[in-house]
Order: structure tokens, then C-alpha cells, then sequence
């Protein structure tokens, strides 16, 4: 179970107790690196996606980006040579640091599931200001005990899939008499986006503890049977209702791995009750509530 939250600079910060699908890098004596004001620390090569990286570690932050006071941390792509001339490699990645006192691990990812282009020119992706050198240091933290620290890494490849607007990746599901709706799940048809079969779920009067006072809405994907082996699919969507008056349209956005057995992405809270029913709001004409879902883009990432 993983707790998240967005700073400003589109940076999603997370704490998991499960560990980095891909790899861990423990460093002895890191006060030495310090210290003696050693650039970077460069871990083993490891396998992922089918390609080959390494985590890099600035201990005292990257100068070359003017960083200080911060330990700076990135994923590097190595061996490209057999790679043909113009690659390109499309990647969502997540960096880990252990907690050795509460057994999890804080995880940094871009926000929104953004993807990264790694190419010829351009090896090397991740964060600045991965954590203040302080709060690092910190021994009541836990991020480094005993002069010994643990960083990680997941790194998923994608294949992209661009939609075009002929295609038909916007779904709308009109809802009538919604005030007379029960307390239960509502379902929109099975539609199709990126060759994947989806449908909207609606909770009119919320769940969990949201009941009562807010609609939980998610996006299923309903047939997960074409997704084989190890692979993810990630989707990028909006779940959307309409303002039947005006162009103000209550959405959200969110991007999610979606797999056998993770099949929603989606709010509990997605739209206070109040705010839904008043009045000249838009969002109920005649007892009609419109619900849209959308989807941009969508990627799978390569069977690990």
C-alpha cells in the first residue's frame, strides 16, 4: 500500500514496503564519499526492459546542475553501442532509498507517470534534489545506518502507442435519472481504446469514506488476457463530467499500471455530492448526468 503525494515541481513522492522490482544498491562508509567530495558513485550495471543501466549517486549533489546541500540521484542507460543509429527509448522509472529503521522505502517518480526519451545524446534521467543531504545524514531517519545506505531502481520500457483523433479514445456514457440511482456500482458499456476494452465504473454515493458525501468513479480494464507474461499496460486518462450549461467540466487526470491483477485506476473521492447537485452548476440538466472518459496515450511496457 503506497501513500502519495505531488509537490510543485511535478514530482510524485510515495512510501512503499515493498521493495524495487529491479534493483538495490547498498553503499558502505557514505560519509567517506562525502567527505572526501567524491562526484558520483556508479552502481553495477543491471538488466531491465531489456536494456542495461546503472544508478548514479552524487553524494554532495550534482555541481554540473548547481545543486548543493542535496544528494542527487539518476538512472543512466550503458552499453548502447548495439543499438541502431537514431535510437530512441521511451521509459517511467522510480528511484528508491531505505528506510532502515521503518523497513520501507521512499520512492521518488515523476509525476503523472510522465515518460522519459533516452537517446544518443541524452543517457542519463532523474532527480536534483532526491533528498536533502541533511535529513539524510539524519541517524533518527533512518536513511543511513550504520555509515551504510540502500538506493533502488524500477524501470519500465515502453512501447508507445499514439492515438489520433480519428480515433475513437473518448468514450461518453449518459446517465439518466441519477438521482434515483442506488447505492451500489453503475457500469458504462465496454468500449475500445489502444486495442484494450474498458468501462467506466460510477459509485453514486461514494465508497469507503467517501460514502455519503462524494461519487467514487474508476476507469477497469475489463479483458487483461492480452497482456502476457511480465507486462504492464499504463494509461494515461481523464475521467470527466460534463457541465451541460457552461464549458467548466469537473475532470481528473491520473496515470496508472494496470496488469492481471491490478485492473482500475480512478478516485474514491472523485466529486463532493454538494457541489454535483446545486443548482446551475451544470452537472444534473433534467435529472442527465454526462460522464466521459479519455485517453491520450497509452504504452505497454516490455515482459521483464
Amino acid at each position: 500500500m503506497e501513500n502519495d503525494f505531488v509537490d510543485q515541481v511535478a514530482i510524485s513522492r510515495s512510501i512503499s514496503h515493498v521493495p524495487p522490482a529491479h534493483f538495490l544498491l547498498k553503499i558502505e562508509a557514505f560519509s567517506s564519499l562525502v567527505e572526501n567530495d567524491v562526484e558520483n558513485y556508479k552502481s553495477l550495471e543491471f538488466d531491465a526492459g531489456g536494456y542495461k543501466w546503472k544508478l548514479v549517486v552524487y553524494p554532495n549533489g550534482n555541481k554540473n546542475e548547481n545543486v548543493k546541500d542535496h544528494i542527487s540521484v539518476y538512472l543512466a542507460m550503458v552499453d548502447t553501442s548495439s543499438l541502431g543509429h537514431g535510437w530512441e527509448v521511451y521509459v517511467i522509472f522510480r528511484l528508491f532509498v531505505l528506510d532502515q529503521k521503518k523497513d520501507e522505502f521512499l520512492i521518488l517518480q515523476d509525476a503523472m507517470g510522465k515518460q522519459r526519451r533516452f537517446h544518443g545524446l541524452k543517457l542519463e534521467w532523474g532527480f536534483d534534489q532526491f533528498i536533502p543531504l541533511e535529513e539524510f545524514i539524519n541517524a533518527s531517519n533512518g536513511y543511513l545506518v550504520g555509515d551504510t545506505c540502500v538506493f533502488g531502481a524500477e524501470v519500465f520500457c515502453l512501447s508507445m502507442m499514439k492515438l489520433t483523433s480519428a480515433s475513437n479514445y473518448k468514450h461518453v456514457w449518459k446517465i439518466e435519472n441519477f438521482s434515483k440511482l442506488e447505492d451500489r456500482f453503475y457500469e458504462s458499456e465496454v468500449f475500445v481504446a489502444g486495442d484494450q476494452k474498458w468501462k467506466i465504473l460510477l459509485l453514486p454515493k461514494g465508497l469507503g469514506e467517501a460514502k455519503g458525501s462524494h461519487i467514487s468513479m474508476y476507469l477497469e480494464l475489463t479483458d487483461s488476457s492480452t497482456i502476457t507474461g511480465g507486462s504492464k499496460i499504463y494509461v494515461h486518462f481523464t475521467l470527466r463530467i460534463r457541465n451541460q450549461l457552461l464549458s467548466k467540466h469537473y475532470e481528473k487526470k491520473a496515470g496508472e499500471w494496470l496488469n492481471t491483477s491490478n485492473k482500475f485506476g480512478g478516485w474514491t473521492n472523485f466529486v463532493e455530492l454538494n457541489y454535483l447537485n446545486k443548482a446551475g452548476n451544470g452537472f444534473l440538466v433534467n435529472d442527465v448526468c454526462i460522464v466521459e472518459a479519455e485517453m491520450p496515450v497509452l504504452g505497454i511496457s516490455k515482459a521483464l
